[in-house]
């Protein structure tokens, strides 16, 4: 099981890397590359997701698993982003914001598909930061982002997430982001909640990953910065395994 694979990391003072790969960025063809990068990395999980509509999600996941023993995590922007031969699925709920599709909505509606595809599922509250510039996912989702120096709300967010029994907490700068997630506001959510805490967006530099990890970030995603440059993977996989 993947959430018990981070349960147990967690319990022992272990980080999980993850990637995440959007496959409206990286084309069939260029997937190859990636998975030679991604052999010497060995991150723990890839995610597959994006903020657009996408055909190419199944594609994509078919190729990961045909050459790569990593276990693979939908991370869907929409009902469209959904297909059945992933390992597992994030069930994100949008806490962040109030729309009523993303917190529940497109939930009830692909549950029988997902429920019948044997998939494991994580449910997964997602909780939107500023990062410093529009991003697409809080464009596509229509929400607004909490700001980056409401830490109080961010906190408040996380521990009604975990009350409402979500299994991970993913505090969010958004892809692209300007800045990352404020090292203040992930200690602060670290310390009011049990569950454990993925960061992502604007984590484009070793010192900004290094950074969250001392913060308390249990799972850190790296998308956005390697798309440029593909031997940061190793770079980043190699701080998160120090800890």
């Amino acid at each position: 099981m993947i959430l018990e694979s981070v349960l147990d990391k967690k319990k022992a003072n272990k980080k999980v890397f993850c990637v995440l790969i959007d496959p409206d960025k990286f084309p069939e063809e260029n997937i190859l590359k990636i998975i030679t990068a991604m052999e010497t990395a060995a991150p723990d999980l890839i995610l597959v997701g994006g903020s657009l509509v996408t055909k190419k999600t199944e594609s994509t996941v078919d190729v990961l698993k045909k050459h790569l023993s990593i276990p693979v995590l939908l991370f869907p922007g929409s009902l469209l982003q959904l297909t059945t031969n992933a390992d597992g699925i994030l069930f994100i709920s949008l806490i962040s914001g109030r729309n009523p599709e993303l917190l529940i909505g497109n939930h009830v509606a692909s549950a029988p598909v997902i429920r019948s595809s044997g998939m494991e599922v994580i449910s997964t509250g997602y909780i939107l930061i500023d990062g410093g510039t529009t991003t697409s996912v809080e464009y596509m989702s229509q929400t607004k982002p909490i700001p980056a120096l409401k830490t109080d709300i961010a906190v408040a967010t996380a521990m009604a997430g975990e009350m409402l029994g979500q299994k991970l907490i993913y505090l969010e700068g958004g892809s692209g982001a300007l800045n990352p997630v404020p090292v203040e506001m992930i200690e602060a959510v670290k310390q009011n909640i049990s569950i454990p805490l993925i960061v992502g967006g604007g984590l484009n530099t070793k010192e900004k990953v290094k950074a969250a990890c001392d913060a308390g970030a249990d799972i850190i995603v790296v998308g956005n910065a390697f798309e440029k440059d593909l031997s940061l993977l190793k770079e980043f996989k190699e701080i998160v395994s120090a800890y």
